[in-house]
């Protein structure tokens, strides 16, 4: 019952397949996540027996839960994101309404064509 609703996300396990991180995420409140990473905790003995009982390798990986800071990250990028475009909007807003500050254009020149050029 404390275990919430649990995503493993991934699982990377060392080359001598001695040890095992799994990386979780949990949806839901902080409380239910303190409880699910409370609850992950207390089974590991457990599932640490059940992958041993169902893997063919001579040594069961030790199991260490990590929580999966990627839908935090994720959602701060998407805040940032969000933020950048509409300051890009106010900018474009702006862009619409200037004008120049002296003349229109002071560095453009009439362009005169010699007579010689014409045909």
């Amino acid at each position: 019952p404390r275990l919430g609703f649990v995503t493993i996300t991934d699982v990377k396990v060392t080359g001598d397949l001695q040890h095992a991180s799994i990386f979780y995420t949990v949806y839901g409140t902080d409380g239910g996540r303190t409880d699910s990473a409370a609850a992950l905790k207390s089974a590991t003995g457990m599932l640490r027996s059940e992958v041993g009982k169902n893997i063919t390798a001579r040594l069961t990986p030790s199991l260490r839960f990590i929580a999966d800071a990627v839908p935090e990250n994720a959602k701060h990028i998407e805040a940032l994101l969000a933020e950048a475009a509409s300051r890009d909007s106010e900018i474009g807003g702006l862009r619409t309404t200037a004008t120049y500050a002296g003349d229109e254009d002071p560095y453009a020149k009439p362009r005169i064509i010699p007579a010689d050029e014409t045909d």
